[in-house]
């Protein structure tokens, strides 16, 4: 089955990571559409319907189109993604769900079981599917989820388990991590917790429950929330809308989007893993992941110190490791990721192996290749530059400037 929404498939997905976004969250059974002062200069990024209890909310989908449709054309565009408590709660009139498995608990029917109660109702829509992980995070109070699923949050301070939970569900195979901290939370989920999230997974991060200033959303998307997801505080507070949405507009200018696209980001941000494996023995952290059809075959760190050996550079362990699992010298259809400008030695070795594209996190204005050797990649090579360049860049710095205090 083929229609106009699968045409899209994944574009919602793909808008989530390239920006930071501001999500509405409307509860059906709670929501006063007339409260709130949607208009063409108070316009959310997405719209999130659901809630832990309710029915079908088709008739109130249907309203809320009918109410954005009203006042301008652009209002008509903003995606309404489901955020489904239920089976119960599914309706082929959004623009798509969030296919939720509540990993953070034990109950089976919350990780697996409603899926397979909608699945086909779901499938067969044509709607965009996202397979999101959500993980509910102590706020300090009983949610209603909690009420419902049966199930714990987990604590702010147990951060190892947290993180263990969200490496499991990039491993899975999920395109987005929800942290919730629940409907009136009194606590938001942590930055120090969405930070460390971030560092150790490549998921675009959803952050909500418990956030009721812009000083609060402000603080989720400078630790690396990708959307930020706010309801129950609207609820009683409509009119603080537009103040968030202006606020949120002044972050697009600030953070701008995520670096070149979803695909580079995850790779890379897999490169930044395998650099902090180098910081964590002491060596220069630089790290490097090949890819080839969507599956990575080399991963590297530099190892320089430990093997006592000045070529064991990222780039040349990862171009070794994906020779050796294709059992071929050459990689003329791999993408190489690697968090710092490669030197004139890597580059050669890159351009030998006859890799096409190369993309590369902080520039090295001192030792990169651009320098010395800037041909000594394939001809047909390409190269993409400053990809979550920041935070490859800070890594580098905050390890020289241990090293010069150490002196």
């Amino acid at each position: 089955m083929v229609n106009d929404k699968m045409v899209n498939d994944q574009m919602v997905n793909d808008q989530m990571v390239n920006k930071k976004a501001l999500a509405l969250l409307l509860d059906p059974e709670k929501a006063d559409l007339n409260a709130l002062p949607l208009s063409a200069d108070c316009l959310p990024d997405y719209i999130f319907v659901g809630g832990s209890t309710g029915g079908d909310p088709t008739p109130f989908v249907r309203a809320l189109k009918k109410k954005l449709s009203t006042f301008d054309f652009r209002l008509s565009t903003v995606p309404i993604v489901l955020f489904p408590g239920s089976a119960a709660q599914f309706t082929p009139e959004a623009d798509a769900i969030l296919y939720l498995s509540l990993l953070s608990g034990n109950n089976p029917e919350y990780l697996v079981g409603q899926q397979v109660k909608s699945a086909r109702a779901v499938h067969d829509s044509g709607i965009e599917v996202i397979p999101t992980a959500y993980i509910l995070i102590d706020g300090g109070v009983e949610t209603s989820t909690m009420r419902v699923t049966g199930t714990r949050p987990i604590p702010q301070s147990d951060i190892n388990t947290i993180i263990d939970t969200c490496i499991a569900a990039e491993l899975m195979g999920k395109r987005l991590i929800y942290l919730e901290a629940g409907s009136g939370a009194h606590t938001p989920v942590s930055p120090d917790i969405i930070k460390a999230v971030r560092e150790q997974t490549s998921l675009p991060l959803i952050v909500g429950g418990g956030i009721r200033t812009p000083e609060d959303m402000n603080a989720a998307f400078e630790a690396g929330a990708s959307v930020v997801v706010i309801g129950n505080h609207f609820e009683s507070h409509p009119k603080e809308l537009k103040d968030f949405i202006l606020r949120n507009r002044i972050n697009s200018d600030k953070f701008g989007p995520s670096p070149i696209n979803s695909e580079d980001e995850k790779y890379m941000r897999l490169a930044l893993a395998e650099a902090r494996k180098a910081l964590a023995e002491d060596e220069i952290p630089v790290g490097c992941v090949i890819v080839s059809q969507g599956r990575i075959i080399g991963r590297g760190h530099n190892l320089t110190e430990t093997l006592s050996d000045v070529t064991a550079h990222a780039e040349i362990q990862a171009v070794t490791a994906a020779a050796q699992t294709l059992g071929g010298k050459y990689l003329p259809d791999a993408a190489l990721y690697v968090t710092v400008e490669p030197c004139p030695m890597c580059a050669g070795a890159i351009g030998w192996a006859q890799i096409k594209r190369i993309v590369y996190g902080a520039p090295d204005p001192k030792r990169g290749y651009t320098l010395f050797a800037p041909r000594a990649f394939h001809p047909k090579a390409s190269v993409t530059s400053g990809v979550l360049e920041a935070e490859c860049k800070e890594l580098m710095q905050d390890f020289f400037s241990k090293k010069r205090k150490t002196k």
